[in-house]
């Protein structure tokens, strides 16, 4: 049967959902009793098939054969899966002890804490996972003690079931842990605040993402809102990092919440929260979390900073340039075969390394430009340089086209009036045109074409607009979202790019006001303003018709 199975190569999705579902059924079955040959194709062709089977499909495999898994090989397999796929197989897998205990260093810190929080395993399971320290547990069982969970705590106003036990403990040790961390990040003395500001409390959530339990907080600034969809325009709720974790059922970090309430109560919150399921059914119950107040380098775009954070963000800076510089540096020796003959292979890597780095090179250099443009305060334009900013779009345009091509879409900016003549530095112009357009390409959805239009209005306006119409994604996202570091369209934060589409924009404004110009965030667009010098050129002619 497995090699009947392993001689058809699937040539569509719903072929490879069929092998999928079929060795996944003989390996819970019989994987005890086939060959070692016959184990080692199987596994590997459902690897391979991994990428093209839909994750509902692998969650509703899991389900299935999760009572019955007590093969250890499958049981990895699916371990190793995303955490809504993984947290299904390990609720419910029974295996030997032996077992457990050969994949324990193989399986992921969410694994392990999805195994801390069962009540069935055997003795020398949790022996070994208390031996890998709580730094190797995304959220471990803790031992019962005054510091991890008070009495009032203990008994949480929710269903009698086995799994209050486990849920009550994480979630008692997630507070512990951020209360912990927060004590070291030195918070000011205004944080204690004359108004009793509330600083944590404990929440619940059912199957349907809507909080009907809290505690710390009153409840009706808490009960009924739902993490399950993201809100928008300063309404309270969450933040789009809460509804794409809740649609995956993974785990949600630092999500944003606003309230509404008596100052005690209302404003922003950071909050973390686990997914539940029944222990006897494997049914999503919900999620447990914590909420807190924001620290002070969490807080959105507009809010006041310390004096010395640029100098923070400058020292770490010149911290990272020196391991790059010198990784980049050997790797060019590799490439270069300056210490003698190097093999094909090694060379492509080195060149891969060398590009990585020039890269991140790039990232740095935003930093530095972000860390030198205080937005807060006013800066004094530029010196008068003239750039043509068409010309300056049109080779972003076509430094950008790998980029379009790989995420599948299409890019059309047309001009309107001209000649586009603007007051900035070249290398900054470059700067702020391909990095506003980067990041809205990263926020475009597949086959989609981003629109836009280089404007000069009047034959004397005063300002050059690019104007760049809003991806669908973020179409009804407010400003304060858009320049929100932490702010994603669709909450993937492991999949997002490597600087934010706030961290973007706010360069992109840095440098624009630097320039004496600035980026507008409207409802329909995003527009960036440069000086314009064609009246300035427009002038100079006429003086010299004149004369």
């Amino acid at each position: 049967m497995i090699a009947t199975i392993l001689r058809q190569a699937p040539s569509d999705t719903r072929a490879s959902i069929a092998a999928w579902r079929q060795l996944s059924d003989i390996l819970a079955q019989r994987g005890n009793q086939l060959g070692d040959d016959d184990i080692r194709r199987s596994l590997h062709a459902l690897a391979v098939l991994r990428p093209r089977v839909p994750e509902a499909v692998r969650r509703d495999c899991a389900r299935a054969i999760a009572k019955r898994g007590r093969f250890a090989p499958l049981v990895a397999l699916y371990a190793n899966d995303v955490a809504a796929v993984a947290a299904i197989m390990l609720s419910s897998a029974q295996l030997p002890e032996a077992d457990w205990l050969a994949m324990l260093p193989a399986t992921s810190a969410m694994a392990r804490s999805v195994l801390a929080g069962r009540s069935d395993l055997p003795r020398g399971v949790y022996r070994a996972l208390a031996s890998l320290g709580s730094a190797a547990v995304a959220l471990p069982q803790p031992a019962v003690s005054v510091e991890a969970a008070p009495a009032p705590v203990v008994a949480l106003h929710a269903a009698p079931d086995a799994a209050i036990g486990s849920g009550t403990s994480q979630i008692s040790e997630l507070v512990r842990r951020i209360d912990k961390y927060q004590s070291t990040r030195g918070q000011p003395a205004t944080a204690a605040a004359p108004q009793q500001q509330r600083s944590a409390f404990l929440f619940e959530t059912g199957p349907d993402g809507v909080i009907h339990w809290v505690d710390g907080v009153t409840r009706g600034a808490v009960i009924g809102l739902s993490i399950a969809e993201a809100a928008f325009g300063g309404e309270p709720g969450t933040d789009g990092v809460a509804a794409g974790a809740f649609r995956q059922r993974a785990e949600i970090l630092n999500a944003r919440m606003m309230l509404e309430g008596t100052p005690a109560d209302g404003g922003e919150w950071r909050f973390s929260a686990l997914p539940w399921f029944d222990p006897a059914t494997g049914q999503f119950r919900g999620y447990r979390g914590s909420a807190r107040r924001p620290n002070r380098n969490e807080t959105p775009y507009g809010r006041p900073v310390g004096e010395d954070s640029g100098d923070s963000i400058r020292q770490l800076i010149h911290e990272l340039r020196s391991p790059l510089n010198a990784i980049s540096g050997f790797a060019q020796i590799v490439a270069g075969q300056m210490f003698g003959p190097v093999s094909q292979g090694y060379r492509t890597m080195a060149d891969t390394i060398v590009a990585d780095a020039l890269s991140v090179q790039t990232i740095i250099d935003d930093l530095e430009t972000a860390a030198r443009s205080n937005v807060a305060t006013a800066i004094d334009p530029s010196p008068d340089e003239v750039v043509d900013m068409g010309t300056v779009v049109t080779q972003v345009e076509s430094d950008l086209a790998p980029l379009l091509a790989e995420q599948h879409v299409d890019l059309s900016i047309s001009r309107v009036g001209g000649p586009f003549m603007g007051l900035a530095n070249d290398a900054n112009a470059r700067r702020m045109v391909g990095r506003l357009l980067t990041a809205l390409i990263d926020v475009s959805e597949t086959g989609t074409i981003l629109v836009g239009q280089l404007v000069t209005e009047t034959p004397h306006d005063d300002m050059l607009q690019l104007r760049i119409v809003r991806p669908a994604s973020i179409r009804f996202a407010t400003a304060s979202d858009l320049l929100d570091p932490g702010f994603s369209p669709e909450g993937e934060a492991p999949g997002a790019a490597v600087l934010s589409l706030g961290f973007s924009l706010r360069l992109v404004d840095s440098l624009a006001r630097a320039a004496g110009g600035r980026l507008d965030i409207g409802h329909n667009a995003l527009t960036l303003h440069l000086r314009s010098a064609n009246s300035k050129t427009e002038a100079g002619l006429e003086a010299q018709q004149g004369e």
